[in-house]
């Protein structure tokens, strides 16, 4: 019974093929373990193409601002992440539960294309079920960096490349991402597409309250009263963030007589209590200001009052903080450890440094804060460079992924 179902959808398929359907006709679903925030202006994109298109999730935080009911989000049971190694520097072992329930869900939809996260066990669950389902699988991987793409693993590494084998395309942010795919995972380069898809909108970036006058309740202190140029830091207060490099920086900064200049520190986290003992221990409080956690709708109003974005991580596979910033209009100092830090032109749009070294760091910081008069035009050149990776381009691409691997027209 199951083969008979399996031979009518695919000649179903075929038959559909034959006419040439438009993309707008083709039922899309997304397999994500948590549709956050920075999925959905791309997704919201592609479901304008693509009105039949469904995101099934582990974790939904709620819609940005912006995109308020703009996806068919479905939450299919509880996701839980287990920690198999942990790691202060890296993204550590883990391994993320996502219920099965997931199969019947996609039996129950029907559709022509399923794009899956990574190499999850939702994402081995579509390829196990796509002759029943007559679905096509397109591996979304966001990008590459030593602590997920499991190098070192050999059992993980056959894993990852039997489900490359079984999956009819695979797609990534980054040329890094590309690069892993193709070279360590044997996909066809023909079938590894590199675009970057997870790319932020400026509706939920718009400062909510630009006439804000207190930077936070705790330090009483205007945005007015920053020293130019303002560096701000937004992200989990961890130290894969890097985060103790950035502070190791302004020590030398100072230490080499540089004043004139603010950090602001936007978010939480473990090593927050760490990192501030050591801002009191090296007297770092009159440029360091803790802003700690804000919503995700109110960071907009911290790129309106700065200056330039900094993200010193060690490790992180894309970094669509630092798309953020530069869709601001704002200069970016980005470590080589992100897998953004290929969207910065040195010089241009802002500064490349490797992770860990505060040295690299404090010297780019330096030339900005000697000539501050080359930071709008470097400001300018990111909003320049992020016209190219806009959510329309993003979800366009998507859909014409999506009807490369039924052989439709894409229109």
């Amino acid at each position: 019974m199951i083969f008979q179902q399996y031979v009518l959808h695919t000649h179903e398929i075929s038959m559909r093929q034959q006419k040439s359907i438009s993309t707008h006709d083709l039922k899309i679903a997304w397999l994500l373990p948590t549709a956050w925030f920075y999925w959905q202006p791309s997704l919201s994109e592609l479901a304008k193409l693509c009105p039949n298109t469904k995101v099934f999730a582990g974790l939904f935080p709620g819609f940005a601002k912006g995109f308020e009911n703009a996806l068919d989000v479905e939450v299919v049971g509880k996701r839980k992440v287990v920690a198999v190694t942990k790691s202060s520097t890296s993204y550590g072992d883990n391994f993320t539960y996502l219920s099965p329930k997931i199969v019947p869900r996609l039996l129950r939809y029907k559709p022509d294309v399923v794009f899956s996260s990574s190499f999850g066990i939702w994402t081995i669950l579509a390829l196990l079920f796509k002759p029943i389902g007559g679905w096509k699988v397109v591996i979304a991987y966001e990008g590459s960096s030593p602590g997920v793409d499991y190098r070192n693993s050999p059992l993980r590494l056959w894993l990852r490349r039997m489900m490359v084998w079984a999956a009819d395309a695979c797609i990534t942010n980054s040329n890094a991402g590309q690069k892993y795919l193709i070279e360590s995972l044997a996909s066809p380069q023909e079938l590894t597409l590199v675009q970057p898809y997870e790319v932020p909108d400026a509706r939920s970036l718009a400062a909510t309250n630009e006439s804000l006058e207190l930077v936070s309740p705790e330090s009483q202190l205007k945005f007015s009263e920053l020293k130019r140029p303002v560096f701000l830091f937004v992200g989990s207060i961890v130290p894969r963030k890097g985060v103790r490099c950035l502070l190791e920086a302004c020590r030398l900064l100072k230490e080499a007589g540089f004043h004139s200049f603010s950090v602001l520190l936007v978010g939480d986290g473990t090593q927050q209590s760490e990192l501030r003992d050591f801002t009191q221990k090296h007297q770092l409080e009159d440029c360091v200001t803790w802003v700690g956690r804000v919503n995700y709708d109110d960071v907009g109003t911290y790129f309106h009052h700065a200056d330039v974005f900094v993200l010193p991580t060690l490790e992180d596979t894309w970094g669509m903080v630092v798309l953020e910033a530069m869709l601001m209009g704002k200069v970016v100092l980005c470590s080589t450890g992100a897998g953004t830090a290929e969207l910065i032109v040195d010089g241009e749009n802002g500064y490349r440094f490797s992770p860990n070294q505060p040295q690299e760091l404090a010297a780019a910081m330096q030339r900005l804060i000697e000539d501050p008069s080359q930071i709008p035009a470097m400001s300018q050149r990111s909003k320049d460079i992020m016209a190219a990776y806009s959510p329309e381009k993003a979800g366009l691409f998507l859909s014409q992924v999506a009807a490369s691997v039924l052989g439709v027209e894409s229109t």
